[in-house]
């Protein structure tokens, strides 16, 4: 039975409510995984008005990237959406919150009815607080019966989860920021910190300058490459047999922590002789990398008294995600570089609350605290907590809700914050599964390119117009702060969700403010146990796990013991790409990032300081690349893989080797996605991002580069 509870219009209580004064509230960056802190200043009209970063913070130590010191064009009025909007055929109207929930609601209702639960869905997002991402997966498994649920974290550190979870017990970054300063040595592979976690890379500069050493592992020549004492400029998707190689070459000359190895890990004869003869000699050819270096890479990692271990989504990104992730692992814990300062594993999340979302279990096989959804007791514990049955059958990835939706299995989405038809590989596979939903409802800032699909979009309150927290890539959980009134009737997610599960018959969701959904979250979560709001303001936050042991938070995990015991070392195989160039597509495409942009850059491009530094679209090419097939810097070029073409401009450059072209996605007039390729690491359903065939042409000097959506209009 549907409730007709009204909406309240103002869900969020007015942080400015006795003065028209100007004010200055502390609360956190909205962008990468490093979780900076920042002042911003509301005016006497009650309008963001200022940013200025927080000089006691604890990582971030005064400093903010370009990307954070724009924050106020990320939020402001233009282009926002500030009521709900219903599609009528091709056009947006407006309609009242009361019509839109009513509306959805039946819709939901009538679907499960008639299909079952697995048919609907939820996509949360890395973007919104723990609040919110905890609301949608208890939305998804108490309300609509189903462990559909997922996020981008499935196109990006899913197989650091799955991966670090099977080798150390926990998936997540094992040290601190701070640990930079107490390294002898860094190693950042699959990673380009400088563009991506902007003030982690003027970090790791500082700690170079500082005498610490520097590997870095990275097909492109990276800015940190260019300041390392090591580059080891690896063949895209060549990871595991690199550092297989290593592996061995420390084995071989006894360089290995055996006392470590005795004392807190099992599996080490499987993984020894699993790499016995892989070594750097026969690698060279797979990972082009010349086998001298991969000697000196891997004595001065092993014996260096304390290296710390940096990656990212060029180690997660392939086929062979998950095992790229436990390779790392296998490496780390041989040399007994893990439990210690100035050492670990440490991945870099890629948006600010990436860690947080898994943490509250936004993905269809685990339950907060990464607590198994398949697993009964699990349930019950669950069910008894919320007060009603939960889901127990398997549920749907992201991309599984893709497919299935194309197969007329899965026919609705409730999606907050991220933008698919943009950031999921093969465009033209996600645009057409959107299409053939019967229902989807998109809940966003700004009219994104999957919002522009939606036959409901609902008005979000962004990060400045809310409560709640963050989690950024070192565990730390910290407080976000409302700052100003949400624009129009937008909401936070979780009181729209509310409000929805209400107008469904449910009242499992019946919290009064963000501090109510944080305090059950952690009463169920045993990493969070320890939190409050009251101690993470007190503290800059507190690294998880927060609980009796730990009340002060840690900052190093595994330090005396993993979670499942021992680490579990674990022998892995390299596997090649799945789309080697061939004759047809002669060139590699990679995907990476740029320092002025974020996302799908539905935040960053509203920025006309932002928006100004990069044109809308670019391929970096290198100058032999570009030599034989006539192309001029910034000319107009076609690429073209198996799955989609796009028009863009030529960045002609060194900093990619020969053979491999690379490509940012931030840019809806050419997204890389309409060329990348859906294969899929076969343990988190992980695609393939960073490794595609493609065909690049050069066009007619004079042609003005046409967005992809000019190009599907011309289809006959």
């Amino acid at each position: 039975m549907m409730s007709n509870q009204a909406v309240p219009k103002k869900a969020i209580p007015d942080p400015a409510t006795a003065s028209q004064i100007i004010k200055t509230i502390k609360t956190v960056c909205p962008f990468c995984g490093v979780g900076c802190g920042m002042y911003l200043t509301r005016d006497g009209q009650g309008r963001v008005c200022g940013v200025s970063p927080q000089y006691d913070h604890p990582i971030s130590q005064g400093k903010l990237c370009d990307k954070g010191w724009s924050s106020v064009y990320a939020i402001s009025p233009e282009n926002r959406i500030t009521q709900p909007l219903k599609r009528v055929r091709d056009q947006f109207v407006p309609v009242s919150w009361d019509e839109a929930l009513n509306a959805i609601s039946t819709s939901l209702l009538d679907i499960i009815d008639e299909f079952g639960p697995d048919a609907v869905g939820v996509i949360s997002s890395a973007r919104a607080t723990n609040e919110d991402n905890y609301a949608a997966q208890k939305f998804a498994r108490a309300v609509l019966g189903t462990n559909n649920v997922d996020h981008c974290a499935r196109i990006c550190h899913s197989p650091t989860v799955a991966g670090l979870k099977q080798v150390l017990g926990s998936g997540a970054m094992t040290n601190s920021t701070h640990d930079l300063f107490e390294t002898e040595l860094i190693v950042v592979i699959g990673a380009d910190p400088t563009e991506n976690h902007s003030v982690l890379g003027g970090q790791i500069i500082q700690a170079k300058l500082a005498g610490a050493t520097l590997i870095v592992v990275d097909p492109r020549v990276t800015r940190l490459a260019k300041l390392a004492d090591l580059h080891l400029q690896l063949t895209p998707g060549t990871n595991i047999a690199l550092i297989n190689a290593m592996i061995q070459v420390i084995l071989s000359n006894d360089w290995h922590d055996r006392d470590f190895i005795a004392e807190r890990c099992e599996g080490f004869d499987a993984l020894a002789k699993q790499v016995k003869h892989i070594t750097p000699e026969s690698v060279a050819a797979i990972t082009g990398v010349d086998a001298g270096l991969i000697r000196q890479a891997a004595e001065r990692y092993s014996r260096a008294e304390r290296a710390m271990i940096l990656y990212g989504m060029g180690i997660t990104q392939f086929v062979s995600g998950t095992n790229n992730v436990i390779a790392l692992a296998d490496l780390a814990l041989v040399c007994g570089h893990i439990g210690k300062p100035g050492t670990g594993i440490n991945p870099l999340r890629g948006q600010n609350n990436v860690q947080g979302a898994c943490d509250m279990g936004c993905l269809p096989n685990v339950y907060p605290g990464y607590q198994l959804a398949g697993d009964s007791d699990t349930q019950a514990r669950f069910s008894v907590a919320w007060g009603g049955s939960v889901a127990a059958t398997p549920g749907l990835t992201s991309l599984g809700m893709s497919k299935a939706a194309l197969a007329g299995q899965f026919r609705a989405q409730i999606l907050f914050g991220e933008d698919p038809v943009v950031t999921d590989p093969d465009q033209n596979h996600v645009r057409e599964a959107y299409k053939a939903l019967d229902l989807l409802v998109v809940a966003e800032l700004t009219m994104t390119e999957t919002a522009k699909l939606a036959d409901y979009v609902l008005p979000a309150a962004s990060f400045a117009e809310k409560a709640g927290t963050f989690t950024n890539c070192e565990r730390r959980v910290q407080r976000v702060n409302p700052v100003i009134l949400p624009l129009g009737e937008a909401m936070g997610d979780w009181q729209w969700l509310k409000a929805l599960a209400e107008r469904m018959g449910s009242q499992l969701l019946n919290w009064e403010c963000s501090a109510a959904v944080f305090d059950e979250m952690a009463s169920l979560t045993p990493s969070y146990q320890g939190m409050s709001y009251h101690k993470l303001a007190k503290h800059h936050g507190l690294q998880w796990p927060c609980n009796e042991s730990a009340p002060q938070g840690t900052a190093i995990l595994h330090q005396k013991q993993f979670p499942i015991g021992r680490a579990r070392l674990t022998p892995v195989h390299y596997v090649p790409i799945d789309e080697l160039a061939d004759e047809q597509y002669p060139l590699l495409l990679t995907t990476n990032r740029l320092h002025f942009h974020y996302g799908c850059g539905s935040m960053t491009r509203k920025s006309p300081l932002l928006e100004r530094e990069t044109p809308p679209g670019i391929l970096f090419i290198n100058p032999l690349d570009a030599s034989a097939l006539s192309i001029s810097p910034y000319g107009p070029i076609g690429v073209r893989s198996r799955r989609g073409y796009i028009e863009t401009r030529a960045m002609i450059t060194t900093d990619v080797p020969l053979g491999l072209v690379s490509m940012p996605y931030h840019f809806k007039e050419a997204p890389s996605n309409q060329l990348t390729n859906t294969a899929q690491d076969p343990v988190t359903k992980m695609p393939e991002l960073k490794a595609c065939a493609v065909a690049v042409i050069a066009l007619p000097a004079d042609h003005i580069p046409r967005a992809v959506w000019q190009l599907q209009e011309e289809k006959p």
